[in-house]
């Protein structure tokens, strides 16, 4: 499958656009790594709403800037997720061709999401990369799908480490981590048949790790 376009996903909030650093520093590597020398300033192509929650969406190739549009943000809760096995699955720069994400998506059953399994060690979901609580440390996968530029953020207080599915039962809560939820934790409840219940938990802060 050639992918084409590359894109950008950056949360802005009444007209401010937030961690461009990290967007910036991702865009750029991903053009580095093609070889390409020539980039673009992001944070001065961007004028967001002055109203509301927006996701700016750059959209680029490796010779230009394609489009950049902002649509109004609303939170997708995630109250249950189930884990899908793909062995098979290679999304190491956020392109824009979501194929085979929206195909591992589409076997959600009734859950809210999917949480990818690759090579029997827990991955990222559709979304967001994610890390795992348990004895007071935050864990994430060591080997993400895609390094997310939250991951990016928050990396230093991380511990990298394989996580297999059996591990599961060892952590108490799961935090979702993308450009426009930041670091959202939930309380694993049940796990049982690659399906996990979640629940929102009403102060989170002794959690957090900012």
């Amino acid at each position: 499958m050639k992918h084409n376009y590359f894109l950008e996903t950056i949360k802005a909030v009444n007209g401010v656009v937030y961690n461009i650093t990290f967007h910036q520093q991702r865009y750029e590597n991903v053009l580095r790594s093609f070889g390409v020398k020539k980039k673009e300033d992001l944070a001065s192509l961007l004028f967001p709403p002055k109203n509301g929650i927006y996701r700016c969406r750059i959209v680029y190739s490796l010779d230009k800037i394609i489009e950049i549009t902002y649509h109004p943000y609303i939170k997708r809760e995630i109250n249950s997720i189930k884990l899908i096995e793909s062995d098979d699955i290679i999304y190491d720069k956020k392109y824009t061709n979501r194929e085979k994400l929206n195909q591992l998506f589409s076997q959600k059953g009734d859950c809210d999401e999917v949480l990818i399994v690759k090579n029997n060690l827990l991955c990222d979901t559709t979304i967001a990369n994610i890390a795992l609580y348990k004895k007071k440390q935050w864990f994430t996968p060591k080997k993400p799908l895609l390094y997310g530029t939250t991951l990016m953020r928050y990396q230093d207080k991380l511990i990298f480490k394989d996580i297999g599915i059996k591990d599961l039962q060892e952590y108490s809560h799961i935090a979702f981590l993308n450009a426009m939820i930041d670091f959202d934790i939930k309380k694993i409840d049940i796990s049982h048949n690659n399906i996990i219940s979640l629940s929102p938990i009403l102060n989170p802060s002794y959690l957090r790790i900012c």
